[in-house]
């Protein structure tokens, strides 16, 4: 999808965005300390300016600042320096004519001043030095006012953090190109696995073998699980398909045998005779069309999807009526026996009632020419809603569940198309239920159970 990030932007993105917001905090933080420390760096500077003046006036006795004192406050001070010095009567001795004032005065008389002010409009930082001396015959309180133009503090402090910044944007630098090709390095294994699987045939669905990180070992194992329920699925719709095929040509030759049958037939008689049969043939065929859209419709059905709430009981009462005229058109006795109690069950409402109607169907096509009587129970048991079909015909083990239950199987011979009771197993495995062959000493017993429903 376009506009979408690739893996390697979004781990560059994810690894610098944090690294660069703490560069930010950290450049801050380091303009903040160079700023103090040039502010500390400057004032020890300006005291000691203020101090070498204090003794340079002392001994000279009030003379202007030799020039070695000069240059070395000049050349220690790191900026232009001004300064003013009154001898002990308060006399105007050395240094620029007009200092700035202001300060608050220290209740320790010699202890050195700080402070902010303005000289000539510009902010400066002021120092106020007092000393006791003497200076020829005079003693007394000697002043030292040494400034220094805050701009200059500030340009120094400026540098401090630009080289500081550009050390950090060049570690920046350094460290997104480690990452940027870090990163592709690192996905190479994925890309070739891409690779791998780009190049395989749509036929080739075998598990991948390749070495993989451990990081992205879930991902291939999920391929792998994929591929085999795909590969399984593909071969089970094409063990249907086939199944399907020889299915449906029996039924579908006798249908166009019955139907030349018909149309070639010498009397009115036989006409009507081949004619009635032809319709048996085309029921049979339909039906097993239907078993075969079921069986298919189950096994590509996933999830609860369809699940609703009802009664199991009213669902039988249904069935059995919607199949009442038939079984007893054909001379069969057909009884219900319903508990008094309801059967809430959570389900595929079509998928059951078609599990319910092939055990009926299953019954009346297997029980044989001894077939006289069905009987449909339900019940509860251990949290299961059941319902049980028996009848007095030929009858059938529990040994032979495996056959019974398998597609297009039949346990004896029949005009059955052996899917009944492999979709009604289907329909109780979907559910979470189960089907059963029961023992009987006559005829065939089978009983599908579901699960209760929770009432809330």
């Amino acid at each position: 999808m376009r506009g979408t990030l690739s893996l390697r932007q979004r781990l560059f993105a994810l690894i610098l965005t944090p690294l660069v917001l703490m560069a930010i905090l950290l450049g801050f933080w380091r303009y903040t300390v160079a700023h103090d420390t040039a502010s500390k760096l400057f004032d020890r500077t300006l005291l000691s300016a203020g101090l070498a003046i204090s003794r340079d006036v002392a001994i000279s006795e009030g003379d202007a600042l030799l020039p070695s004192t000069r240059d070395l406050i000049r050349d220690a001070s790191g900026g232009e320096v001004f300064y003013h010095a009154t001898g002990p009567d308060g006399i105007y001795v050395t240094g620029y004519a007009y200092p700035p004032s202001g300060g608050v005065r220290s209740q320790a008389p010699y202890h050195p001043i700080f402070f902010e002010a303005s000289y000539r409009g510009e902010p400066v930082r002021v120092l106020r030095l007092t000393e006791r001396q003497t200076i020829g015959n005079l003693e007394g309180d000697a002043t030292v006012t040494a400034w220094q133009r805050i701009s200059d503090r500030n340009a120094f402090a400026y540098e401090l953090a630009i080289r500081a910044a550009a050390l950090i944007i060049a570690l920046l630098a350094t460290l997104s190109l480690v990452v940027w090709f870090a990163v592709e390095i690192g996905l190479r294994p994925l890309l070739d696995l891409e690779d791998a699987i780009a190049a395989r045939s749509p036929d080739d669905l075998s598990t991948i073998k390749r070495a993989v990180p451990e990081e992205t070992r879930g991902i291939v194992e999920t391929l792998n699980r994929l591929f085999g329920r795909v590969e399984a699925s593909i071969s089970n719709h094409q063990v249907f398909i086939s199944d399907a095929a020889h299915q449906l040509r029996n039924p579908a030759a006798a249908v166009q045998s019955l139907a030349e049958a018909a149309r070639n037939a010498a009397t009115e008689e036989e006409r009507r005779r081949r004619i009635d049969e032809l319709v048996l043939a085309a029921r049979s065929a339909a039906r097993v069309t239907e078993q075969l859209l079921s069986l298919d419709r189950l096994q590509n059905t996933d999830g609860e999807d369809t699940f609703e709430d009802f009664d199991l009981g009213s669902l039988v009462k249904q069935t059995c009526a919607d199949l009442a005229p038939t079984i007893l058109v054909a001379g069969i006795d057909f009884e219900l026996v319903t508990t008094s109690s309801s059967l809430p069950v959570r389900a595929d409402r079509f998928f059951v009632s078609e599990a319910l109607k092939n055990l009926i169907d299953n019954a009346l096509k297997h029980g044989g020419k001894g077939l006289s009587r069905i009987v449909v129970l339900t019940d509860k048991d251990d949290g299961m809603a059941t319902v049980t079909v028996e009848d007095d015909g030929f009858g059938m083990s529990p040994d032979v569940a495996s056959i019974a239950f398998s597609r297009f199987s039949q346990v004896e011979p029949s005009d059955g198309s052996g899917l009944g009771l492999a979709i009604a197993a289907s329909v109780a495995g979907r559910h979470d239920g189960f089907l059963r062959i029961n023992p009987s000493d006559v005829g065939a017993s089978l009983t599908v159970g579901l699960p209760l429903a929770e009432k809330d």
